[in-house]
């Protein structure tokens, strides 16, 4: 996909197989829906997706629909007049203003509010819109990539997400494997993210040993390529050399791997639980304060855990 500025670690047969369908719409104006869950990439795949296509010259605007309040959603879009709500003391152009020829994202599209819904499914259907408080129809030309990790069909079936607007959606859709389903993708992307990191870290030179390397490839990876990314690195700031072994990732990690090694089997949740604190005590040399702090949960939740588990 040498078209494409941005690079896209994977050679799985499942990442080649998205890849060809991203490149064949990359130079359509189709609005796409991505899907996936948190940390495969999705993000990731629409700025690929820009830049592959003709429209790569152009803005790349994106819009956390979550991450804003249901009224400054819609003037994020749409853009607002001077004195359209209180606070409004200009005009502001919205995104789909500012994006023209160029790629809109809209990020946790399910977080969208109902208003916002029903005035997105105009712009889809029509191609137009109005600024809040304006009296002037816009005309939008630009590509709309929708991203959820959320399961549209059941919002629509609970009533909290449009079904006009999921199918409109629905024309195009690039559901992203999860990493456990792209093994071979593995070994690449640790490599890639160790050389990102290695400079910044002062470990030019750094190497995976082939036992972690195993481990990486036999761990189920719930948080996706986010959670190998953050693995990597943790490795890096705590390895005492250049060859990053198993010990040096984190504690759930180790848990995961030590189970599968000792029974051949796949372990349970509270199994790898158990395991991971295990680790965690002996690396800091059973410190509650400093393991609860590494794991995530409070001193008092470690030490419920401790005793449940009988690790004294």
């Amino acid at each position: 996909m040498s078209e494409a500025r941005l690079e896209w670690t994977g050679t799985d047969p499942a990442t080649q197989r998205l890849l060809e369908i991203a490149a064949k719409v990359a130079d359509t104006s189709t609005t796409i829906l991505i899907t996936g869950e948190s940390g495969t990439g999705k993000d990731h795949l629409a700025r690929w997706i820009h830049e592959a296509g003709e429209r790569r010259d152009a803005p790349f605007l994106k819009i956390d629909c979550a991450g804003l309040p249901d009224g400054l959603v819609e003037s994020e879009l749409f853009g607002h007049e001077r004195g359209a709500f209180t606070g409004a003391i200009a005009r502001k152009p919205g995104r789909f203003e500012l994006a023209q020829k160029g790629t809109i994202v809209l990020d946790e599209i399910a977080a969208l509010a109902p208003g916002a819904q029903s005035k997105l499914l105009r712009v889809l259907e029509e191609r137009k819109f109005e600024r809040l408080g304006g009296m002037d129809t816009l005309e939008m030309d630009a590509r709309l990539i929708a991203l959820t990790n959320a399961d549209l069909e059941r919002a629509v079936r609970t009533g909290y997400f449009r079904e006009d607007l999921y199918f409109r959606l629905n024309v195009l859709v690039l559901p992203i494997p999860p990493l456990r389903e792209r093994k071979a993708d593995i070994r690449l992307l640790a490599d890639h993210f160790l050389a990102r990191f290695a400079s910044v870290h002062g470990r030019s030179g750094a190497k995976i040993d082939p036992a972690a390397i195993r481990a990486l490839e036999d761990y189920s990876w719930q948080g996706n390529v986010r959670e190998l990314r953050n693995a990597i690195e943790h490795a890096l700031i705590f390895a005492k050399s250049n060859m990053l072994r198993r010990e040096d990732f984190p504690a759930i990690l180790q848990a995961a791997s030590s189970a599968a090694d000792s029974s051949g089997r796949l372990a349970s949740l509270e199994e790898l639980e158990k395991e991971a604190i295990r680790a965690t005590l002996d690396s800091t040399h059973y410190k509650i304060a400093r393991a609860a702090e590494i794991l995530g949960i409070s001193r008092k939740t470690l030490l419920e855990k401790r005793k449940k588990y009988g690790l004294v």
